[in-house]
């Protein structure tokens, strides 16, 4: 009778083993799937860095971002509408916080272009990629591994020799650059923090909607008429409202809920990939050496991270694996 409750024992526990395996097996799926699908997104945004650049060329800066916003979140408050989703008050505030974020990121990155280079001001702005951890594990307790470490330290040692070509030389605009990435990154850990608990749709509406008021107030202080219909920019409009907002924030609101803050990071550091890929096919704009290995180490160092804390492990440890 022993043997037999011994066996059946031996028996449950093998069982509870193999389901727990298949349970990671299926998280870690999830989990490749949604970097993936941020992939997807960070090609998206990095194609459009030569849309964009002849858009604002036509009209001022915040004029172009007030119509691609205000288009952009009249669409997703269609689909909340017409679906019915439900609405839950937190996701008011928890959008606003992210739009904020989000607009503050594009605007100091807009107005580091007036003081300095935009090789620098690209390269600043991919120090998100350092921030996030520095600022996940200070702050909010994240586990920070030493491959995550090094691919951080990889990736932004490629952004560098991709995005600058003379070295840095820190100056007003260098500093405000500087406080862009931070506001990505913050954007970026404050985005896996509140997808896990509000309706994606009405959370990516709010924050769309926050960044089209605050685009709209700074376009009327410099005298924009954001009514004005400019049909030189419709093509830019139409890719970057359902491309590289509508689609863009989707996934990013949505997929961050199955992967860490870092390991997004690392692979929003691609965009200046796909950007220089983009010019070299469509106005022939070569990478040359340095640009080249700056690339292959930006990819190097979001290979290095995947070997690193699995999602698993970071849900637990942030205690938010229910979603699943």
């Amino acid at each position: 009778m022993k043997d037999i409750c011994a066996f059946f024992y031996h028996a449950k526990i093998q069982s509870l083993e193999i389901m727990n395996k298949l349970e990671i097996k299926q998280i870690d799926t999830k989990s490749l799937g949604a970097q993936f699908l941020l992939l997807v997104t960070t090609f998206f945004w990095g194609i459009t860095f030569a849309i964009v650049k002849e858009a604002v060329e036509q009209v001022g800066v915040f004029l172009f971002l007030s119509q691609r916003f205000i288009l952009a979140f009249a669409i997703l408050l269609a689909i909340c509408l017409l679906s019915r989703r439900k609405f839950k008050p937190a996701a008011l505030k928890h959008g606003i916080i992210l739009g904020s974020l989000l607009f503050g990121g594009y605007a100091f990155q807009t107005l580091a272009l007036v003081y300095t280079t935009a090789s620098n001001t690209a390269f600043l702005t991919g120090l998100n990629v350092v921030f996030v951890p520095l600022i996940g594990g200070l702050m909010f307790g994240h586990l920070i591994t030493m491959h995550m470490k090094w691919g951080v330290l990889v990736a932004a040692v490629g952004m560098f020799f991709l995005c600058t070509a003379q070295g840095l030389k820190l100056n007003v605009g260098d500093f405000l650059g500087g406080i862009c990435a931070v506001c990505v990154a913050f954007h970026i850990i404050y985005t896996g923090r509140y997808a896990r608990h509000n309706d994606i749709y009405w959370l990516t509406a709010i924050q769309i909607g926050t960044v089209a008021l605050l685009s709209v107030i700074i376009a009327l202080l410099q005298g924009d008429r954001i009514v004005v219909w400019h049909p030189e920019i419709l093509w830019p409009l139409i890719i970057c409202v359902f491309f590289a907002t509508i689609f863009a924030f989707l996934v990013q609101t949505s997929m961050q809920r199955f992967t860490s803050p870092t390991h997004t990071a690392l692979i929003f550091c691609m965009e200046p990939v796909f950007a220089a890929l983009f010019a070299y096919v469509t106005i022939d704009e070569r990478l040359g050496l340095k640009g080249l290995a700056g690339a292959i180490l930006i990819f190097g160092g979001m290979l290095l991270s995947q070997v690193s804390m699995p999602d698993k492990l970071y849900q637990k440890q942030t205690g938010e694996e229910q979603f699943l």
